[in-house]
């Protein structure tokens, strides 16, 4: 596990880029902020998370599996980190802020994602 990533992982690099694109501006992995939100967009006070549906349980996604090994370890693993999430977005709202999970399996569509965090944001560009 000690070469999975937590940050610039694939489908951030492809957020990340969709977003600075749509000519928003952020900055990454605020550490001052619950969970160190991928993308932090200040003075909206929004934060957008880009998670993996394996790493962090998105329900009804097929990459929410356990692997056949080893099911307890996984399901302790993987439904802590589910509940750190939650407590997370929970601390960001109690602070007066935003927050957006943008799923792994949802950058395929790109349109979709972009309308997404243009209705989030909540201004008409791009």
């Amino acid at each position: 596990m000690s070469r999975i990533r937590s940050k610039d992982t694939k489908p951030e690099m492809v957020v990340r880029r969709l977003v600075h694109g749509m000519g928003y501006r952020y900055r990454l992995h605020a550490k001052e902020l619950p969970g160190r939100p991928d993308l932090v967009f200040r003075p909206r006070r929004k934060a957008i998370f880009v998670h993996g549906c394996f790493w962090h349980r998105h329900v009804g996604c097929p990459a929410n599996r356990l692997p056949t090994t080893r099911r307890e370890f996984w399901r302790d693993k993987l439904d802590g980190n589910a509940r750190r999430d939650r407590r997370n977005e929970a601390a960001l709202e109690e602070m007066g802020w935003r927050s957006l999970v943008i799923w792994e399996c949802e950058t395929k569509d790109l349109d979709r994602v972009a309308e997404t965090v243009r209705r989030f944001i909540g201004d008409a560009r791009g």
